[in-house]
């Protein structure tokens, strides 16, 4: 007869099989795709109609997350090599060779695969379409830029804004302008989140090869400067949603306002460039986005 297993093989091969599971999630990198889905949500609220449904959100959320995850994964099977010479990024699954790059790579393709299926089954062909787009500029046009140039976190916002549109198209199946001025509003938020980001990680960046503004610049002027412009552009874009008709005064009221406490932030970050500032940047530009997202639904919902 053959030994049963023990206690302690039975309970490593669960852990081992925790431990599994847990790094495949990790590749969807869960955090930060809650601003998009968050980003997806507002924006599908904003176009559906009286006789919206439910499900139909549903769908889009669960296509979106699906994609946005593919993405990750496929990303982090790209930066392997440079993730594991960054701290923060160095025990990602890849980069810690617990997962080998063959089943980081299906794992992506499935996801992306399985998220434009479900766009386009289940809501439309033109926001599956966006969502596939958005996984292109993601993995073939940003990803290597980011090894060779500081405009790299430019085009990066553009498949990071997308995920608006996806919703706009979801909710309303068009492109019309008032998808590309919640488009323009995250592309141009994300940019002093970027900066706020690179700025301090900028010696984990250094390291890895990566020419982002603070690298190449290491005084730090011209990261603040670009900041406070950034946040000087998005303040009249998310003014934009009540001359197209999304958006009431009130919701004026507020956008302004939030913009006028993330520029003072972003001329505190310039003036002093330091972590502390740094991180108020950051943390006040993750506030930002579902606030404002909060107000302009509200608002729109209500009027």
């Amino acid at each position: 007869m053959s030994a049963s297993p023990s206690h302690a093989e039975v309970a490593g091969a669960a852990d081992r099989a925790h431990t599994k599971s847990g790094d495949f999630v990790t590749l969807t990198k869960p955090r930060l795709n809650f601003l998009v889905l968050l980003t997806t949500a507002a924006a599908f609220s904003l176009g559906a109609g009286p006789q919206s449904r439910l499900i139909d959100l549903v769908h889009t959320l669960v296509g979106t997350f699906l994609v946005a995850g593919g993405a990750a994964a496929l990303n982090q099977v790209w930066e392997r090599r440079t993730d594991r010479l960054m701290r923060r990024t160095q025990r990602r699954p890849l980069a810690d060779e617990r997962m080998s790059v063959m089943s980081g790579t299906v794992f992506g393709l499935v996801l992306t695969v399985a998220g434009v299926a479900e766009l386009a089954l289940f809501i439309n062909t033109l926001s599956a379409s966006v969502a596939l787009v958005t996984t292109a500029t993601y993995i073939l046009f940003y990803t290597p830029l980011k090894l060779r140039t500081s405009l790299s976190t430019i085009a990066g916002a553009v498949p990071g804004a997308l995920p608006a549109v996806i919703g706009w198209a979801a909710a309303t199946n068009t492109l019309s302008i008032q998808g590309w001025v919640l488009f323009g509003i995250v592309f141009m938020w994300q940019m002093p989140h970027f900066l706020a980001i690179a700025w301090m990680y900028r010696d984990e960046y250094a390291r890895a090869g990566m020419p982002l503004l603070p690298v190449i610049e290491p005084d730090g002027r011209s990261t603040g400067r670009q900041a406070v412009l950034y946040t000087a552009a998005l303040i009249p874009l998310s003014m934009a949603p009540t001359g197209v008709g999304l958006a009431t005064a009130y919701y004026l009221v507020g956008a302004i306002t939030l913009g006028a406490v993330l520029m003072v932030l972003s001329l505190e970050f310039s003036a002093k460039r330091n972590m502390d500032t740094a991180r108020r940047l950051f943390y006040g530009s993750i506030l930002y986005l579902p606030i404002l997202w909060a107000i302009l639904v509200f608002d729109h919902r209500a009027h």
